[in-house]
């Protein structure tokens, strides 16, 4: 470990800044990002570079459908429309986002 933390501890700290380059770099240190993580760099990337948008969008929404073995088919459609709602509905759809993911 280094003097300035675990690579999950920079990791978290990147996330902080939003800067994506700086979270790109220190999620490489890591093993694995966990779903909850994973969807707040998703909705960074809908912000700041809107076209690589959808494609981060349904990578999530596949580890979403294989990491959560109990789901239906409504729950992946209510997912899906809550990140094509975050054009028009930013802040209530990540909202909605971050609920499915816990």
């Amino acid at each position: 470990m280094s003097i300035k933390g675990s690579p999950y501890a920079n990791f978290q700290r990147a996330l902080r800044t939003g800067n994506l380059t700086v979270i790109r770099s220190a999620a490489a240190e890591l093993p694995a990002i966990n779903l909850d993580d994973a969807l707040s760099i998703c909705l960074l990337v809908a912000k700041q570079e809107p076209r690589h948008f959808e494609r981060a969008a349904l990578r999530w929404i596949g580890r979403y459908c294989l990491e959560r073995r109990d789901l239906t088919i409504d729950d992946v459609r209510d997912v899906a429309e809550a990140f094509a709602r975050l054009r028009d509905d930013g802040e209530g759809a990540a909202a909605a986002l971050r609920r499915v993911s816990r």
